[in-house]
């Protein structure tokens, strides 16, 4: 394995360190090899420090400085990039916002980070502009042209907008920049907000850098590897991962606008990637594409992403694709869980041991805590998995009472459900909010939904808790099926019962094409919450069908 970007002083701890002066290592040690390759643009680690340094002057010169907060509302672009890299180079804090945000959404954002600026994509113009106008915070909009024309799009430089390509061609290299620290924040990154308003995550410096040397790591990567991404940036995983990933390891990121089954592999073949990131549903949908002669034709050599999978599916897709899989556990609040070490024998279910830092004085660690008392609890016991580690949030924007919750004596409590074995596998169970409980017994959403996901004419679903006339929770599941099948509500009753306990088996179904998604791909069980007052009506019940399971 090539030696990982870290600081010229040896005595240094090797994660502390700001994102410029990451970038000025990858650039010392890799200045002429291509570091990025996205929507049409090609950048060698050289030009694209260049175009970060031109970014951070453009910005000084409209008077932003160390602790402002700077909006990008922007799809997968390279600005997106120059924006994030030239912010961190003064200090300021870049604030993503969810493309797929409507007008309140995106302004939420903007007055909650009380931003100064917002730089937003052509195509996204209409929703950019109501929205900054319902934002006093906003001094500067600056307009990024380019992608296809729709209907939400306005002329470039109209209403108070400066063209983003206009500016930056003008701007010279920062000459000078205030010191910043790496525990200083560089982004705040919202959550989904499932359970109320997003709440923004602050992430360091040291967290960004941490991730990439981390990641590089565990994925063994070399200056000969191609990261390959379809993930938004407006999330953690692709700027965690695949970006300072792929500049620890001096390598090159190859970066597609967004995840689609049919063109996947094309995608990947014509990247020539070797390290793909993924998110859960890709996979099954993948696996669930009609199979090719060239399913071999690729160069991947490893995927990563969660959830843990079946050793079933795992041997399936491993074989019919020729790449191997390794999954963990993260969340954006830390960028350090548990992850399955490469070639060493997996198992079923896990979602690997903690984490490593190739720095042994990185230390971090995973512990499950009980429910209520937040004390640790004993082995092979299902409570609140906690971790703590030196990449971990500084807490919630603004939001002490949340930070408080989450962040306590040092630990992250992560709101997820888990156990641990003796040799410190973890096994993820439950969001907190998502275990059911149904005459006496817990039920993980997640186990239903895996065994559900099996049946092959079963593309995705969704399991959530209904209310129940004799007390506590029903199951019942949205599944997502194949086109053109005849799938029927009591194929998938049966399928459950033979593999599921009887109480585990979903009483309710709701046969859908799709379900409602996140940008990220993933199900908006809140939106399906929401959809009617009772959740039990006009769907399918296997008791009133009087379909016995037991």
């Amino acid at each position: 394995m090539a030696d990982i970007v870290r600081p010229e002083d040896t005595h240094r701890l090797m994660w502390e360190m700001s994102l410029g002066e990451f970038l000025d290592q990858a650039v010392r040690r890799e200045p002429h090899k291509v570091f990025v390759e996205m929507s049409g643009h090609e950048l060698t680690y050289s030009e694209f420090r260049q175009a970060a340094r031109e970014t951070a002057e453009l910005f000084q010169s409209m008077g932003v400085g160390k602790g402002d907060r700077v909006c990008l509302l922007l799809p997968n672009c390279v600005e997106f990039l120059y924006c994030w890299f030239g912010l961190s180079l003064l200090g300021a804090i870049s604030v993503p916002i969810n493309t797929a945000y409507k007008r309140d959404e995106t302004a939420y954002i903007l007055n909650d980070a009380e931003a100064c600026a917002l730089v937003a994509h052509e195509t996204l113009a209409e929703v950019a502009q109501e929205a900054a106008d319902l934002a006093p915070s906003i001094r500067h909009r600056l307009l990024v042209a380019g992608g296809p024309p729709s209907s939400a799009s306005r002329e470039p430089g109209q209403e108070g907008w400066t063209i983003f390509s206009q500016v930056l061609s003008r701007s010279q290299p920062l000459a000078s920049a205030p010191p910043v620290s790496p525990n200083d924040i560089s982004m705040l990154v919202y959550t989904s907000g499932t359970t109320g308003n997003p709440k923004g995550v602050m992430v360091s410096h040291q967290m960004y850098v941490a991730a990439g040397q981390g990641f590089a790591h565990w994925t063994q990567a070399t200056p000969e590897d191609r990261f390959f991404t379809c993930l938004p940036y407006y999330h953690a995983n692709v700027q965690y991962y695949s970006t300072m990933g792929a500049m620890a390891a001096g390598a090159t990121l190859v970066v597609a606008d967004r995840f689609s089954a049919s063109r996947f592999w094309d995608q990947v073949r014509q990247a020539r990637a070797t390290v793909v990131n993924f998110i859960g549903m890709m996979m099954p949908v993948l696996a669930k594409q009609p199979e090719s002669p060239n399913d071999l034709d690729n160069l991947v050599r490893l995927f990563y992403g969660s959830p843990s999978f079946p050793p079933e599916f795992l041997a399936e897709f491993q074989e019919r694709f020729g790449t191997d899989i390794i999954v963990g556990f993260g969340m954006t609040e830390t960028c350090y869980g548990t992850i399955e070490s490469i070639g060493e024998t997996r198992r079923p279910g896990s979602s690997g041991q903690p984490r490593q830092h190739p720095d042994p004085r990185f230390v971090n660690q995973v512990r499950i805590a009980g429910a209520e008392t937040g004390e640790p609890v004993g082995l092979n016991t299902v409570g609140e998995i906690t971790i703590t580690n030196p990449a971990t949030m500084q807490g919630y924007w603004r939001n002490e009472e949340q930070t408080r919750q989450s962040l306590r004596d040092g630990w992250l409590f992560t709101g997820d459900l888990g156990w641990m074995d003796e040799d410190g596998f973890l096994y993820f169970v439950d969001r907190k909010k998502d275990i059911i409980r149904r005459r006496g017994e817990n039920i993980s959403s997640q186990e239903v939904e895996d065994v559900i996901k099996r049946h092959a004419d079963v593309m995705d679903c969704a399991v959530i808790a209904v209310p129940s006339e004799l007390g506590e929770d029903e199951v019942k599941a949205y599944v997502a099926v194949r086109p053109e099948t005849q799938l029927k509500p009591e194929d998938i009753i049966h399928w459950c019962a033979q593999h599921l306990a009887y109480f585990k088996v979903p009483r309710y179904l709701e046969m859908r094409q799709e379900l409602p998604r996140t940008p990220s791909l993933r199900v908006r069980k809140d939106l399906l919450r929401q959809e009617k007052e009772d959740l039990t009506q006009g769907c399918f019940d296997r008791e009133a069908a009087g379909i016995q399971i037991r």
